[in-house]
């Protein structure tokens, strides 16, 4: 591969529970492609129940990458994901693979596709300023406060919305500029990075009543293979309630019941409802921010993208 030429690699994307993982492992086998994560979750050691994570008998069978990254104590972003994505994607094109990223978090594909804004690292005990604001006012005020400095951003959020605003707040503290001014500079670094990186994206279609209940027997299949007691670790590890994986979907509600506040019968009917509404949200974003995606079910993507890997190998 020339200096000058993009690097390439194939977006399998959809909603959780769909089943892209077991799509991607079996093209990527046929292939002999490898796999990327493209999965928030999936980079925090500890958290393989919950998340789905390859076992390590499909990671024997295919090299799986961007998974077990980091301990849970820290925490991991969209850019962070997308510059290690990009390194790895250089790394496989220069052995002659295509890899296949694969996951249902689609800023972090975003961040990879359309570039991201070097905004600076926040600085020290910025975070646990916020984190202790929202602990004794709660994150509306903490929205009022960042629609002081960024009133762009706060209109787009939700009052409740204690990640991005927290975000929000550390970024304006830390660089002097908000980020919705950081936001702008990602938009002209679009069109470098599409010129740097060739991804055509697929899109794992499901009929809704069909992954309605693919959802509540996976959710139920991991609560036998362990998922409480891996929740019960997670709470041992006192992490602040802002940290994004205390408000993932399924480990949230489990928590719940740790603490007394449902019973696991109770827990596990909310979380199968937060995690349906999850997938509708995915859903929405692949629909409106991936519009130029080829959609089908598992039959006709996986014809689709083994040609697609012939014409880029």
């Amino acid at each position: 591969m020339s200096e000058t030429s993009p690097l390439k690699a194939i977006a399998l994307v959809g909603a959780t529970g769909s089943g892209k993982s077991s799509l991607a492992l079996d093209i990527a086998q046929k292939t002999h492609s490898c796999i990327i994560s493209c999965d928030s979750m999936q980079v925090y050691r500890g958290l393989d129940i919950g998340t789905s994570k390859a076992s390590k008998d499909e990671q024997s069978l295919v090299r799986h990458h961007l998974i077990d990254c980091t301990e849970v104590s820290q925490i991991w972003n969209a850019k962070i994901w997308a510059d290690a994505a990009k390194a790895i994607i250089q790394q496989e094109n220069e052995l002659g693979v295509v890899p296949l990223i694969v996951g249902g978090t689609g800023m972090y594909l975003k961040a990879l596709t359309h570039g991201f804004a070097d905004i600076p690292p926040e600085k020290d005990g910025v975070r646990a300023h916020f984190e202790a604001l929202q602990q004794q006012h709660g994150t509306p005020y903490l929205h009022e406060e960042l629609t002081k400095v960024d009133s762009i951003l706060a209109q787009r959020l939700e009052l409740q919305d204690t990640q991005r605003i927290i975000r929000g707040l550390c970024v304006y503290k830390s660089t002097g500029s908000n980020l919705s001014t950081w936001h702008q500079k990602q938009r002209e670094s679009t069109i470098q990075a599409k010129q740097a990186l060739e991804c055509p994206v697929f899109v794992l279609d499901v009929p809704t009543d069909v992954l309605r209940e693919k959802i509540a027997h996976r959710f139920q299949q991991m609560m036998a293979q362990g998922w409480l007691d891996e929740t019960q670790w997670l709470q041992s590890l006192h992490l602040p309630n802002t940290h994004p994986v205390m408000r993932a979907v399924g480990y949230r509600q489990l928590l719940d019941h740790l603490q007394g506040v449902y019973t696991l019968d109770e827990s596990v009917e909310k979380g199968v409802i937060a995690t349906r509404k999850y997938a509708k949200r995915q859903r929405t974003w692949f629909r409106n921010q991936t519009p130029d995606a080829k959609r089908g079910d598992a039959a006709v993507l996986s014809s689709l993208i083994y040609k697609q890997v012939q014409m880029c190998i």
